[in-house]
């Protein structure tokens, strides 16, 4: 089973004979291509590292001002900060209560869920928006009353 030296591309073979060929050359050729490729690939990595930076960079920047105003609100509003912690609290019983409701419902009727396109559409139409409005709800309320107002 003997390989013909043209099956393979210059930069998988190596010429290891005693004369001199004109492989040699080209040889050189591709591996100074070689490693101006590998210089171009370098330089391209070290670009997209920089920009991926600036990114991380701006994401950090927008979060802490968002932090800041946020945390502006809740200093402003000390009284309503609390309340919304505290329907925030209520509002997550609230919502495990509902979520208990929802997985006795799919576990009763999990085979019709399963077969008919029907009934799992009109599952997704009862609980889907109070589920989600619920959720959304909820998030706005956390988010308002997490950690205490710098004032007291």
């Amino acid at each position: 089973m003997s390989h013909e030296p043209t099956q393979y591309s210059p930069v998988f073979r190596i010429d290891v004979s005693a004369e001199p060929g004109s492989d040699s050359h080209s040889m050189g050729d591709a591996g100074t291509a070689i490693v101006a490729l590998m210089r171009q690939l370098v330089i391209a990595q070290e670009r997209q590292n920089q920009l991926m930076e600036q990114m991380i960079q701006s994401n950090v920047n927008a979060q802490k001002q968002r932090a800041n105003e946020l945390q502006q609100w809740k200093d402003a509003n000390p009284k309503l900060a609390r309340a919304c912690r505290r329907a925030a609290e209520s509002l997550s019983r609230v919502q495990a209560q509902f979520l208990e409701s929802i997985t006795e419902e799919v576990e009763a009727n999990e085979e019709d869920l399963l077969d008919g396109e029907f009934v799992l559409s009109e599952f997704v139409d009862r609980f889907g928006p109070r589920l989600a409005h619920l959720n959304g709800v909820l998030q706005v309320l956390a988010q308002l009353g997490t950690g205490v107002p710098s004032q007291g």
